[in-house]
């Protein structure tokens, strides 16, 4: 097991302040994109010490991603902050027992207040395979999350990405990766998927480092989940 895998899997103590994390293979990927790739060589010094960071648990992380879907990102901020203070702690069993009407009532739409009940019932009855997910492949993992509603594989990439800090992620239903390769290596020009995978052919086994790079070149500001 890697020291990424092992890192997010530790429990965060109840009393503890937000914790951080960022994967140990950050420098090594790197060194990689650097070598292999000519746009990466230009990007990467840009940003510094700059890296992908991960937080919090899988739960709160997917329940955070459905109420962002299709709105904004200040939109999702201010309906996650009326959520969130529901709970006494956010929890699937404590989610399980929240009143649909004060879901609606912090903002929440009917189908993305079923989406996250749907989401309590599978960590709630075991289907997730949490425990198990730190060895088991990104398809796998992939394959557990869509079966929950309101989850796709983009979702479940973002997912693998910015929580579990796989570093061989290749989102190509992402616009912004879309948008950046082509902005980066084809002159603004239309991209296909196979232009995409064809570009990240040079980015394995760092496909989710290079994607983090190409986002930042659109935007400077890291996402965090």
């Amino acid at each position: 097991m890697s020291a990424a895998k092992k890192i997010v899997e530790e429990p965060v103590p109840a009393d503890a302040a937000v914790q951080v994390w960022t994967p140990a293979y950050w420098a090594d990927a790197c060194k990689h994109l650097v070598k292999k790739d000519r746009v990466m060589r230009r990007l990467i010094p840009q940003f510094g010490d700059a890296c992908l960071e991960t937080r919090g648990d899988a739960f709160t992380t997917l329940a955070r991603s459905i109420v962002g879907q299709q709105v904004s990102v200040k939109a999702a901020q201010t309906v996650w902050e009326r959520f969130v203070e529901l709970p006494r702690k956010m929890t699937p069993a404590n989610v399980l027992k929240l009143k649909v009407d004060d879901m609606r009532a912090a903002g929440l739409s009917v189908r993305k207040v079923e989406y996250l009940v749907d989401l309590a019932l599978h960590f709630q009855s075991g289907a997730l395979h949490v425990q198990n997910w730190g060895e088991m492949d990104d398809e796998s993992i992939i394959a557990e999350l869509v079966a929950i509603r309101g989850i796709g594989r983009w979702t479940a990439e973002m997912f693998l990405i910015f929580h579990m800090m796989r570093p061989n992620v290749l989102p190509l239903d992402d616009a912004g990766l879309i948008s950046g390769i082509s902005q980066s290596y084809f002159s603004g020009d239309p991209v296909s998927r196979s232009d995409a995978r064809e570009v990240a052919a040079a980015w394995a086994p760092y496909c989710s480092v290079a994607t983090w790079y190409i986002w930042r070149s659109l935007d400077p500001l890291p996402v965090a989940y």
